[in-house]
């Protein structure tokens, strides 16, 4: 089977990492070696990405988090892929070297790009009126709506910067809104 070529420099945390996505897809990867990554790493990624863009795949932990971030403050605005812990989790360990090929491939193809100037087109309002916020359901709507629109498992404050940040549109989230809403009836 042909493997599907990724053009932008994909950016994990570690060796395990870059097996799992090797199995999954062809692309060129650059593994941080963790939470630690120095300076010259991070000149690795900031020249992958001014010559052919990084998607940043990290564990959906709160490490992975963090060195997303550590990413994004150094080299700006990128793509950005995730998956669920639940796609991710082995025994108790969670990691994209957990992850199916087909998980990996879905979380890649579902990547998003972090806009350079954020949007304000959602508010506070529309995550109320959406049960995202004040209703004992409102953690789980957003855990859901979050891997619907492959935003992470996100608070309401993550959750609302994320939608502005990411560039989802008022579609999107309408649907993503409906879908949760048939799903709970």
């Amino acid at each position: 089977m042909l493997k599907t070529r990724i053009a932008q420099v994909i950016v994990v945390e570690g060796r395990d990492d870059i097996s799992a996505v090797r199995r999954a897809v062809d692309a060129e990867l650059i593994a941080t070696g963790g939470f630690a990554f120095g300076a010259s790493t991070l000149a690795h990624i900031a020249e992958a990405h001014r010559r052919r863009g990084v998607i940043v795949f990290t564990d959906p932990d709160t490490a992975g988090e963090q060195i997303r971030k550590r990413i994004v403050d150094r080299i700006g605005p990128c793509g950005h892929a995730r998956l669920p812990r639940s796609a991710c989790t082995r025994n108790g360990d969670i990691g994209i070297e957990n992850a199916s090929p087909e998980d990996i491939r879905a979380a890649l193809q579902a990547a998003r790009c972090s806009l350079a100037e954020p949007r304000q087109e959602f508010t506070l309002s529309d995550l109320s009126r959406s049960g995202l916020v004040g209703t004992p359901q409102a953690a789980r709507r957003r855990a859901a709506l979050g891997a619907a629109l492959s935003l992470g498992r996100v608070s309401a404050r993550q959750l609302l910067s994320r939608l502005n940040h990411y560039g989802v549109s008022r579609a999107e989230f309408d649907t993503a809104v409906a879908d949760l809403s048939c799903a709970t009836t």
